[in-house]
């Protein structure tokens, strides 16, 4: 778990962790929105979605999660009810810290802190790209962005990436504010320009410069992030 990589056992010694191990299958929610609970989670194995239902009953995708990373932390911050509710996408296997734990870790041990501040500020400024993508990008726009963000996460933006387990059309959709028939047809536009190869669960990236044509300052400062 990267969150506490080169940390040792004197590092951690008279910290009681109270980690506890939680088995899900396909589709179990761990928590919902608005749920009161306030623990903090590691994902082990498996795919989970972090996901808010609308009043309408619209699903919108934030987030998809690492092997290894944390999650919760933010009700476990402020003891406020939780603003998404993690779903398992498949089986999957997650640790459970108690947040009189993590705030101990937290409060106690600078490492633990900076990687968590960091982390935090790390998502502020995703968060304040995506609000830019929604309001200035078309949605072929907005899903090459995607691609690009996904091909980051999987090893790097290059020719030949491939990104396995990739989302569902719907997935992608619920991820960047579109509908799963607009996505598909620009995964189809893509792939007949070459950018990328695309079957079940698989997406090969074959021009990554494809994806970024004709975006602008704002998919440069994206494209630039997703290379790093």
């Amino acid at each position: 778990m990267p969150l506490f990589s080169g940390l040792t056992e004197a590092d951690l010694e008279g910290f009681d962790l109270g980690l506890s191990e939680l088995s899900l299958q396909p589709w179990q929610t761990i928590f919902d929105q608005d749920d009161a609970s306030n623990d903090l989670y590691f994902l082990l194995s498996g795919a989970l979605l972090a996901v808010l239902w609308t009043s309408e009953g619209r699903e919108i995708v934030f987030s998809r999660f690492r092997i290894g990373a944390y999650f919760g932390e933010l009700a476990a911050f402020d003891g406020v009810p939780r603003s998404l509710a993690v779903v398992a996408k498949t089986e999957a296997r997650v640790l459970v810290m108690k947040r009189q734990s993590f705030l101990k870790l937290f409060n106690e041990v600078p490492v633990i802190r900076e990687r968590v501040a960091l982390e935090l500020v790390s998502r502020i400024r995703i968060l304040t790209l995506r609000n830019l993508e929604m309001t200035t990008l078309t949605v072929e726009q907005r899903v090459g962005a995607y691609l690009l963000r996904l091909a980051a996460e999987h090893g790097g933006v290059t020719r030949g990436a491939v990104i396995e387990n990739a989302p569902t059309h719907a997935e992608i959709a619920g991820s960047i504010g579109a509908n799963r028939e607009m996505v598909s047809r620009s995964i189809s536009k893509f792939a007949k320009r070459g950018a990328i190869k695309s079957s079940r669960q698989r997406i090969e990236i074959c021009d990554p410069e494809t994806l970024t044509e004709e975006l602008g300052d704002v998919m440069s400062k994206e494209y630039d992030l997703a290379k790093t």
